[in-house]
């Protein structure tokens, strides 16, 4: 690989840059971006989409970014209570995560969303990579839920097989663009309670769509009453009480290095692929 290719590999967008060496979030880096108050080497810039490597020079208002090579990358467990929005701000007033989680990790972003009314793990990471890494990745997401009534045979074939639902508003957000929406086979399900009042089940899937799983029970009129992560690409809840934040531990950090290492090989093996049906 050439040394020109090596060097665009390793920018990344300016927002994450000033958001994995700064206080700032991304979105409160892009807001700072559109107000002219970030500059590269001395020179305004306003384009959302700016690529920057680690040597560069970033200044926000006036003030450099510093760059800690030092500095490993953390990752950290939250188990998030109901009634809390995964975001920095939300614009209603309501309660946020970083209203619970200690202020050393505000800068932390989170891998993946839950819901206002769902509870459970939630991964952080002062590293923009892992976080981007993790989020689209078809690594295994295990949920414990609750339902209202029985669990039927058409949800069982779907959990099975799949389903693509060409209405899947219900169980979305009120005002969701996403009507329609094609679901997986999940990975697997342990069906605990089964009763016409409630029913509750253990599900695994690999993809992470918009109130996923609230909308897959809501096509079959069954209203989702609890839910809850409980795992995420092998690392485990286990006992961390509710609001609580753990690091990741020894064994947890090198499947993740591993997981990475081969994200990488992948890459670079599809780019490699590309390269080659170009020239032809």
């Amino acid at each position: 690989m050439s040394k020109e290719k090596q060097s665009e590999e390793n920018k990344i967008r300016l927002n994450k840059f000033i958001s994995h060496n700064s206080r700032f979030s991304r979105r409160e880096a892009d807001e700072l971006i559109k107000a002219g108050k970030v500059s590269i080497d001395g020179k305004v810039i306003g384009d959302l989409s700016t690529k920057v490597s680690p040597t560069i020079e970033v200044k926000v208002n006036g003030r450099t970014v510093k760059v800690d090579y030092s500095r490993a990358s953390t990752v950290i467990v939250y188990n998030k209570q109901k009634g809390e929005i995964v975001s920095k701000k939300d614009p209603q007033g309501r309660k946020v995560i970083y209203d619970t989680i200690p202020k050393k990790y505000s800068h932390f972003i989170p891998i993946g969303r839950l819901d206002y009314a769902s509870e459970g793990m939630i991964l952080l990471t002062d590293d923009p990579k892992i976080a981007d890494a993790l989020m689209h990745s078809n690594l295994e997401r295990v949920y414990k839920v609750k339902i209202q009534g029985e669990i039927t045979p058409a949800m069982i074939n779907a959990m099975q097989n799949g389903l693509l639902a060409e209405d899947a508003r219900a169980g979305a957000y009120k005002n969701t663009n996403i009507t329609e929406m094609s679901f997986a086979p999940f990975l697997g399900f342990q069906v605990q309670t089964n009763t016409p009042k409630f029913s509750k089940l253990k599900v695994a899937i690999t993809e992470g769509k918009n109130r996923e799983i609230r909308r897959f029970f809501a096509y079959f009129d069954a209203q989702v009453m609890d839910l809850k992560r409980v795992s995420f690409g092998g690392i485990n809840l286990n006992s961390l009480p509710s609001g609580k934040v753990r690091f990741l531990t020894k064994d947890e950090y090198e499947d993740l290095r591993l997981f990475l290492k081969d994200q990488t090989k992948r890459k670079r093996k599809e780019k490699n692929l590309d390269l080659e049906e170009d020239e032809f």
